[in-house]
């Protein structure tokens, strides 16, 4: 499928930036904007989120597909791809898959791991956002206050709640697929697959504060991208771009230009 996405930009290196799971490429405008003065700077939506078509299918391979076609309808032959979290592993499918495609690779706290369910709290997430009748909203406020027994963090609230949107007529809807998304998860929870390793070069930013790469993962980011490096950026969790912006900046935009 064509995925939807915004250019920002039309000189230098192309760039693609892939959002996270519940994300969109607006959760990355402001980093998209500060990039795009050094590169040429695509923000995609990922299948089922965001303004890009809706699919039954949703694993790694046919989202590594995704945007690889969106690449051939630009006429793009090399990119650089920074991925935050779920988009992290599109973007490593796409490297393992398609390394030619991929210049430099920024992955951003998501490891090339299988996790448990119940890690991350992305089930209660999905019960709270059935549980929430939006026939029944007049606002977000009363969207909010609902799901405050289900998300107790105000911030990952207030992000899920990007994905409300009005409907012409009135009332509200989801925008994301909420039911492929939940009948997939266990998908999106497993490693990338591959048959050869990525050995161009990669760099994972991580959260101190984040348990989505720990040490323990080390040996199966070498083996799967032997040329990787991993910094740390502290006082910040699994949104360190949103914690740390300017920090997170200069580290990517630092790797991003270096000659190596």
């Amino acid at each position: 499928m064509l995925l939807n996405y915004r250019q920002y930009s039309e000189q230098g290196q192309p760039l693609l930036i892939l959002h996270g799971l519940f994300g969109s490429l607006a959760n990355w405008g402001w980093h998209s904007k500060q990039l795009a003065e050094h590169f040429a700077v695509y923000g995609v939506d990922l299948r089922n989120h965001g303004d890009s078509p809706h699919d039954e299918a949703m694993n790694y391979q046919v989202m590594a597909e995704d945007v690889r076609e969106l690449l051939t309808h630009l006429q793009i032959s090399q990119c650089d791809i920074i991925g935050h979290s779920m988009g992290g592993k599109v973007a490593m499918q796409l490297a393992l898959s398609y390394p030619e495609l991929i210049r430099k690779l920024v992955i951003v706290d998501i490891a090339p791991v299988q996790y448990a369910a119940k890690a991350d709290g992305h089930l209660r997430v999905m019960e709270g956002m059935n549980a929430l009748n939006l026939a029944d909203i007049v606002n977000r406020k009363e969207a909010e206050e609902f799901l405050e027994d289900y998300i107790e963090d105000e911030a990952t609230r207030k992000f899920v709640l990007t994905n409300i949107v009005r409907e012409e007529g009135g009332g509200y809807r989801w925008r994301l697929n909420l039911a492929a998304i939940e009948k997939h998860y266990d998908e999106l929870r497993k490693k990338p697959v591959a048959e050869a390793p990525f050995t161009g070069p990669t760099l994972f930013v991580r959260g101190d504060e984040s348990n989505y790469v720990r040490k323990a993962h080390e040996a199966e980011i070498l083996e799967l991208f032997p040329a990787a490096g991993v910094k740390s950026i502290m006082e910040c969790g699994h949104w360190l771009h949103a914690d740390k912006p300017e920090v997170f900046q200069k580290i990517v935009q630092d790797f991003l230009t270096s000659e190596d």
